[in-house]
């Protein structure tokens, strides 16, 4: 398969990376595929459709994981399919990737598995562009050893991801001194603000989160300087199966996004 490009960085758009945390069906997919497309289209940035097959790290065995890998991965193409939108989900095992990157543009290696040297070369082996989430344990300058096992297959479209950082029990904190620090590695970075407002395990057998300070924390993000920003965004948040308290509403996200970009027209980089 050949390499792609990572359309983001010095003399390109911001990229839009947005979708529900977890796939929940076909209809509702589609459905915010479409209506996050149409939000993007009539603003300056680049887009990519997230949402995940599988959340295999949830907190309880009893908490909803998605439809799987082989039914996750069909509804995907679909919407692809349907509406033309670039797409990307995260993998759990190296032999995943092969199959994941037969449909997504981008493949996501998660925060808890972004010193796993299989994984990393494994989404480097298949050329697509790979984004790894900075684990919540690691320093950013630490970092540079992701881009170095994903270079080392040849494949140099890579991106990072800040996602906040362990501040005691369940709570995550930002330094924004990481994305400048990853930067410096000549690799795009992406700022993911909701999940850098989650409370791991902060309800027990769930996760929490603190959805009021997205907004605050993309626009620093921004501000600072960052080549993408990951969202995840739904219709009902509060009914969602998992992750709900750090989701947006899809409603209220044009107006988010167009402060944001607000800012962040002052600040990019020239071509």
């Amino acid at each position: 398969m050949p390499s792609q490009q990572i359309q983001a960085g010095k003399g390109h758009p911001l990229l839009l990376i947005a979708g529900p945390d977890v796939i929940e069906g076909e209809d509702h997919l589609l459905k915010m595929a479409e209506s996050l497309l149409e939000i993007a289209a009539t603003r300056p940035i680049s887009f990519i459709f997230k949402a995940s097959f599988d959340k295999a790290n949830r907190t309880s065995v009893t908490s909803f994981r998605g439809p799987g890998m082989e039914e996750g991965l069909e509804l995907l193409a679909r919407v692809k399919e349907k509406t033309g939108v670039r797409v990307t989900t995260d993998f759990h095992t190296p032999d995943q990737a092969g199959p994941v990157a037969e449909v997504a543009d981008l493949l996501q290696v998660p925060a808890f598995l972004c010193r796993q040297t299989d994984m990393l070369v494994a989404a480097g082996n298949t050329g697509r562009p790979v984004n790894v989430k900075k684990g919540q344990f690691l320093a950013p300058l630490d970092a540079i050893h992701i881009v170095e096992k994903v270079r080392s297959t040849g494949n140099e479209q890579v991106m990072l991801t800040e996602r906040g950082s362990s501040f005691g029990y369940n709570n995550l904190v930002v330094d924004f001194r990481s994305l400048a620090r990853m930067r410096g590695f000549g690799v795009p970075v992406c700022f993911d603000a909701t999940h850098s407002v989650q409370l791991p395990g902060g309800q027990g057998a769930v996760s929490g989160g603190e959805r009021e300070f997205v907004e605050q924390l993309a626009r620093a993000a921004v501000a600072v300087g960052t080549d993408a920003l990951f969202f995840e965004v739904h219709d009902d948040p509060d009914q969602a199966p998992c992750d709900g308290p750090n989701m947006l509403h899809l409603d209220e996200f044009p107006g988010i996004l167009d402060r944001i970009l607000a800012i962040d027209r002052l600040v990019r980089d020239p071509a």
